[in-house]
């Protein structure tokens, strides 16, 4: 489904009873809210409503033009929340989709029930900002296809690939059919923000789940993050890269179903 923000297309999925607590998810550079799909049943037969929105230039939201700043991109989400006039949310975020999630929280937190962060940063990585100059070029002249197959060796181990190709074939189509500017003006959002210091005024119960051989979101970067928020918690999902939710779902939806339940 489509709603109008500023002027522009957002795709959304709004799956559950309209009474329920909403689970809204924000999705990885260069996928949509298709990567969640693995929760969405255990989470309707729990009597959650779901809420996936697509960023810009993602999925089947319209791309704008120009760089990006996380703090914008956060808005997005508080603008899509007022146009459905959702109040409250558990929000849960993966990669970009978690430091949304950080800005979000910092910028709106009368409006969060539960945070959930998923291998994410809680600010540019040191020493990235080459590798992104590189990769904003490659998919401005070449297209996303050009990093899908690097792209998908940093989210899935090897077996992944053995034992669900057909999934593996989605989500690296999913990433080829990324619109370059969605995708270069995300980019440019991971490489100029920091929330760091600021995470310690986060009053929201917040989770941080990572997978333990994710390289490019590190554990240790998510444990800080844990370690940064009052009360804040970790998990570790072993034998999963970037995207623990896809690789290890019984995992992945048991800390996530007992982690909503708990803030219910």
């Amino acid at each position: 489904m489509l709603l109008s923000l500023n002027n522009r297309k957002v795709y959304f999925d709004l799956a559950g009873p309209q009474g329920a607590p909403t689970v809204c998810f924000t999705h990885s550079l260069n996928a949509d809210g298709g990567m969640w799909v693995e929760q969405m049943v255990p989470l309707l037969a729990a009597g959650y409503r779901v809420l996936r929105l697509d960023m810009r230039g993602h999925g089947g939201s319209a791309p704008v033009d120009g760089d990006y700043t996380m703090d914008a991109l956060a808005a997005d989400v508080k603008g899509a929340l007022d146009v459905l006039d959702i109040k409250k949310v558990h929000y849960i975020g993966l990669s970009i989709g978690g430091m949304i999630g950080q800005g979000f929280a910092l910028a709106n937190p009368g409006s969060l029930l539960s945070l959930t962060l998923c291998d994410t940063q809680p600010s540019t990585p040191p020493g990235s900002a080459g590798t992104w100059e590189e990769r904003k070029a490659t998919v401005r002249t070449k297209g996303l296809a050009a990093l899908a197959d690097a792209t998908m060796e940093r989210w899935f181990t090897d077996e992944f690939k053995k034992v669900n190709p057909v999934r593996w074939r989605e989500v690296r189509d999913t990433i080829s059919g990324t619109t370059p500017a969605g995708s270069a003006g995300c980019m440019s959002a991971i490489q100029n923000f920091d929330y760091l210091d600021r995470l310690p005024t986060i009053k929201t119960p917040t989770l941080v789940i990572c997978g333990d051989e994710d390289q490019g979101t590190p554990p240790d970067r998510n444990q800080l993050i844990a370690s940064k928020i009052p009360g804040g918690r970790y998990e570790g999902i072993a034998a999963a890269r970037h995207l623990p939710n896809v690789e290890r779902p019984d995992q992945f939806n048991r800390i996530m179903l007992s982690w909503l339940a708990a803030n219910r």
